[in-house]
């Protein structure tokens, strides 16, 4: 039987070892992104990842899910190996039962009844229970990874069989046949006979097994692999003991580093503290060995740690040889906000002549913008992997610089009335008054494509609105954010807060940006619906805002002008059909078939080379029907389009309350009242009546410049501009008032008398 399984695991396919080709070793991995790389992987579990809060016997829903990501790595073509706690707890669980149990008989039979009293357990040694429970946890892994078609093998050690070089040898070749057999060992130290770790025992250049970290650390070296997972029941390695209040989780650790960390006490079960787990990190580190120290207790992620940490996600403390040059964008994102607070404080007058000195600087330095701006345009064209509609919105151009400049004097001016505004002032009681003012948001992370002129709009209007601001733009269009980022420093500087607007440029994965909940206030995407739903789905604790689909009707009552109608359609689909307020799907009245209205409608989308997807009902009307659309609920953002008939106005309502996406929806009627129907009761973000869905845009409202167009119920919708970046705080200004005072043994009444909003003088306006 036991030959067949292992016929059995030796044939299994490898689907990743075309990729998984390894590397030589002798140097771990740089960053997070090349752990993906990592073909032979040891997977570390400590005792308080694999034993139960009550210290006797084993979280088996933990060690399920922990299984499965290992099997699954596995068959994925890499090589796993797994060093495990647990038999001594496993042991202590069978004893404490055979114990009470021997008792029990004992008692019943001396009483002569069944009426137990109080027994006390006695006090079990660790090497009896590891003796007990060895067995018993193979056969609960064994049991678990059969389930995954997935063979084990037990393999004990001791300190004695790394220091003695033929049982060294004899060791990596065991490991190295199993491996190579698809078998996933799983190592534990013979606690049954191994004696009590004898302090300073570390040999010179090589760790000591004291514990099941130090014997992950030497195996990890020994086997040459790549990358060594450390689960413990902490999120990672702190600068100080977690739980104190000026604890912070460190993302990536490096050798030189332990003098600016404290340690805390060891876990509640286990040998090894977090000191221990640092010292066989770093000793494997320099062995080749890239090393993560996370959390495998927490039940929220417990189920995908460790494949999260081998795509390279942001999970626990990654230690790392190689000190990047800059900032990290933690660093980046405290200094912004510091530096965002002096920006908020500043004058208008102040934020208005950065605003102006970075539109100036557009001009001045244009030739050095398109020079970096050619340099992503030859590469986007040379790699070939850009559509058309992205590589017309990374090219830049004379025209396009001027544009920008002109938008951002625009925002300038807006600046003077933004920060600070008084929006209502209240005369709670005598010599009490209450003020609602305008104040910044905070921190903005502000994700964007191939669009580098996004760049300077979104940094004006942070800086109009006082807002610190975090910038992560697609690597298309690196060489222009890059100077267009000098350049909005430069302008920052000229009062002394160049660090309010940040650039992030290290290997930062979106995703793990959008989990920065405890240093960013609001994330705002700007490009595709995928990227923005990608966003929705990844921020964590922030709100994002934006528009996930930009599912745009226009309908045609029955009672439209056939002029408005062939303009207002044409511009809605054909004057940029990639936009987000482009018209998706045409809604006609039923009346309107068969008319020369129709008819011209349809030649018109013929010329601009439209295609039609016809709705289920408007198929049914016609004899030989354009393809039927797959979903109702489509953004084609081409020159395609659906068609659907319905009988009335309510009718259209009903149907873009069910398909659309509360964007923008207009109506084409001469009919006032049915009009003034649509607007009040169709809830999008923009309804137009007899205008073009691509009003939908910050530019045509006037507000200068938009960060993006939000269909969220909260805060800013529709196209949002500088008024969109701002929320408020409340003043209160009294003279020694208690709330005593106002109770019914005080001597104060409430007047709530609203007094005339006017705004204080320059430069005594209140923030953040």
């Amino acid at each position: 039987m036991l030959l067949r399984r292992l016929s059995l695991c030796s044939r299994l396919t490898r689907p990743l070892t075309q990729v998984l080709l390894g590397r030589a070793h002798g140097s771990s991995f740089a960053h997070r992104g090349e752990l993906r790389q990592a073909k032979r992987i040891v997977v570390k579990l400590g005792s308080a990842v694999v034993t139960r809060g009550d210290e006797c016997g084993l979280a088996l829903g933990r060690l399920a899910s922990i299984v499965e990501q290992v099997a699954m790595l596995q068959n994925q073509g890499r090589e796993m190996m797994i060093v495990t706690s647990g038999a001594v707890a496993f042991g202590k669980q069978r004893l404490r039962h055979e114990i009470l149990l021997s008792q029990s008989v004992r008692q019943a039979l001396h009483t002569g009844h069944n009426q137990l009293k109080d027994m006390s357990l006695p006090v079990l040694e660790a090497r009896a229970c590891a003796a007990a429970g060895q067995s018993g946890l193979m056969a609960l892994y064994e049991a678990m990874f059969t389930q995954y078609s997935t063979c084990t093998a037990q393999v004990l050690v001791t300190n004695l069989d790394f220091h003695d070089d033929q049982k060294r040898q004899n060791l990596n070749s065991t490991l190295q046949e199993l491996l190579r057999m698809n078998i996933v060992p799983i190592i534990n130290t013979n606690d049954a006979v191994v004696p009590p770790p004898e302090p300073n025992s570390d040999l010179q250049g090589v760790i000591s097994i004291k514990d099941n970290d130090s014997l992950a650390a030497r195996l990890a070296v020994e086997m040459k692999a790549d990358l060594l997972i450390a689960l413990s029941d902490v999120e990672g390695l702190y600068n100080s003991p977690p739980g104190t209040d000026d604890a912070k989780l460190i993302d990536i650790f490096y050798p030189g580093d332990q003098q600016s960390i404290t340690y805390g006490t060891k876990s509640r079960v286990g040998l090894g503290g977090m000191e221990a787990k640092v010292k066989a990190a770093l000793w494997a580190l320099q062995g080749g060995t890239s090393v993560v120290i996370a959390n495998g207790t927490h039940p929220k992620v417990t189920g995908h740690v460790i494949t999260d940490i081998v795509e390279g996600k942001k999970v626990g403390t990654f230690f790392s040889e190689v000190k990047p040059a800059g900032p990290t964008v933690e660093q980046q994102t405290e200094m912004a906000r510091h530096s965002g607070r002096s920006l908020a404080s500043l004058h208008p007058d102040q934020r208005s002549e950065i605003i102006c000195h970075l539109a100036e600087l557009l001009t001045e330095k244009k030739e050095e913008i398109l020079a970096a701006n050619k340099m992503d345009m030859d590469l986007a064209v040379s790699a070939g992997q850009l559509p058309p509609a992205m590589l017309k919105r990374l090219s830049l151009s004379p025209a396009k610089l001027n544009s920008l400049a002109i938008g951002l004097r625009q925002i300038a001016v807006a600046a003077q009335d933004s920060v600070g505004r008084v929006l209502r002032r209240t005369r709670v009681a005598h010599n009490l008054e209450l003020e609602q003012i305008t104040v910044p948001i905070g921190v903005l992370l502000v994700i964007f494509e191939a669009r580098p002129d996004c760049l300077p709009q979104v940094s004006a209007l942070a800086i109009a609105s006082g807002n610190a601001l975090l910038l992560k733009g697609g690597k298309e269009a690196a060489n222009t954010n890059r100077i267009l980022h000098q350049l909005t420093q430069e302008a920052l500087s000229m009062h002394g807060v160049r660090e309010a607007v940040q650039l992030v440029s290290t290997r930062e994965e979106v995703e793990d940006l959008c989990r920065l909940d405890k240093l960013i206030d609001l994330i705002i995407p700007r490009g595709s619906s995928q990227l923005v739903r990608d966003i929705q789905r990844a921020a964590k604790g922030i709100p994002v805002l934006g528009h996930s689909e930009g599912i745009c009707h226009v309908y045609i009552d029955a009672e439209a002008s056939v002029d408005k109608v062939i303009k207002i359609v044409r511009d809605s689909k054909c004057d940029y059909p990639a936009a987000c307020n482009a018209m998706e799907t045409l809604l006609i009245h039923r009346d309107i078939l068969r008319t020369p209205l129709f008819d011209q409608i349809i030649d018109m989308l013929r010329t601009e080379r439209v295609k039609i997807h016809a709705g289920p009902r408007f198929a049914s009307y016609l004899t030989f029907s354009p393809s039927e659309a797959k979903s109702l609920r489509t953004e084609y953002g081409d020159l395609e389009c659906c068609m659907e008939v319905v009988d009335s106005m309510q009718e259209a309502v009903d149907h873009i309350h069910k398909y659309g996406s509360s964007h923008t929806d207009v109506i084409v009627t001469e009919s006032e009242d049915t009009a003034e129907q649509f607007l009040q009761q169709l809830d999008s973000a923009c309804v137009f009546w007899n205008a073009s869905s691509r009003f939908a845009d910050g530019y045509r409202f006037g507000l200068g410049a938009e960060v993006g167009i939000s269909t969220a119920r909260i805060h800013a919708r529709g196209p949002v501009g500088l008024e969109g970046l701002l929320t408020t705080k409340w003043v209160l200004r009294g003279d020694g008032h208690t709330a005593a005072d106002f109770s019914e043994q005080g001597t104060m009444k409430y007047l709530h008398e609203n007094l005339p909003v006017t705004q204080p003088l320059a430069g005594q306006r209140d923030s953040n």
